[in-house]
């Protein structure tokens, strides 16, 4: 079972000083990591935006972004403007004008840009369960985004699950596998991001 810990994550500032950004994952991993580089296919990241300003262009990429903490996001996309509260994930193209205004303060969101005609992105907030575990399956991430979560790594026989149980801070992202599908169990919220190749 694979857990990317938020809190080992480098921050690297936005070109323009409005914020930093930790990338949780990457594809292809051999691809140059970095805010504004798109040698990727796709990418998963969480960005801390203190002040309002532009987003940086990812030309032939779609996203979705979702706040994950603060109140409201002022997002305008080529010249349009969308309100986004929190956990109500918004999807643009990269190669939009876009720009952020922060009317309630400082937020954080969480982002995932895919290659479009390689990959889409999606974005789904889920409230976890103390009696029901949440699988994840190969090509999800699975974000604490709020409370007290476990990870416990699936059986690859598909019995109950095996010994190993890990409990997961705050933005810590749990890596899917369709062999023994590795299940969060507690109480609070989850993002579940999913990249599946376009056509799909």
């Amino acid at each position: 079972m694979e857990i990317i810990r938020y809190a080992a994550l480098k921050p690297r500032p936005w070109r323009n000083g409005g914020g930093v950004t930790r990338e949780l994952a990457r594809f292809p991993e051999s691809a140059a990591e970095g805010t504004q580089d798109g040698s990727w296919d796709w990418r998963v990241s969480i960005a801390e935006m203190s002040k309002a300003g532009d987003f940086s262009a990812f030309p032939g990429m779609d996203r979705v972004l979702t706040v994950v903490e603060g109140e409201l996001l002022l997002l305008s996309v080529d010249g349009a403007e969308h309100p986004l509260e929190q956990y109500r994930p918004f999807r643009f193209s990269g190669d939009a004008a876009a720009a952020g205004a922060l009317p309630t303060g400082n937020i954080r969101d969480l982002n995932v840009i895919t290659r479009r005609g390689a990959f889409k992105g999606y974005t789904s907030i889920i409230e976890l369960s103390k009696k029901r575990a949440h699988p994840l399956f190969g090509g999800q991430l699975g974000i604490l985004l709020q409370g007290q979560a476990t990870a416990t790594p699936g059986a690859a026989d598909g019995g109950a699950s095996a010994a190993g149980t890990e409990p997961l801070d705050r933005y810590d992202a749990v890596v899917g596998t369709d062999s023994a599908s590795p299940e969060i169990l507690g109480r609070g919220f989850l993002a579940v991001v999913s990249i599946d190749p376009a056509g799909d």
